[in-house]
């Protein structure tokens, strides 16, 4: 069996982005990004059927914007970075202030670490 979900429509093998599900007691039909697995009364539909989708005459089509679209950095997240990177430059200059230099001998470049972050010395200097 593939991993990649395929459309339901009849004769459509695009893969699925998102799923409709009918909300009888509602007079609903509620599309939102692609379930986590499949359900038996859910629908699975690729982008084009998904885009063109009608419902029956009386009822509502409700739509949920997929939030897991690549968005654009926010300020918040730049200054986050940033203040990311200057803490773990820190820890570094006091022990080259104390006298301690790389303890790890590790990469020359490298002048901090936190975690899974680096500050790399500039190639220029």
């Amino acid at each position: 069996m593939s991993p990649v979900r395929r459309c339901s429509r009849t004769a459509c093998g695009r893969p699925a982005v998102a799923t409709l599900t009918y909300v009888y007691a509602d007079s609903t039909a509620v599309l939102g990004p692609l379930a986590t697995y499949a359900e038996p009364h859910c629908y699975d539909l690729c982008a084009e059927h998904s885009e063109r989708l009608t419902a029956p005459r009386g009822w509502e089509v409700v739509r949920f914007a997929d939030g897991s679209a690549p968005s654009r950095p926010s300020g918040d997240d730049l200054e986050a970075l940033a203040n990311a990177v200057r803490e773990a430059a820190r820890p570094q200059e006091r022990a080259a202030q104390s006298g301690g230099g790389n303890a790890r001998g590790a990469d020359p470049m490298e002048v901090g670490r936190r975690g899974h972050l680096r500050v790399l010395r500039s190639p220029d200097s």
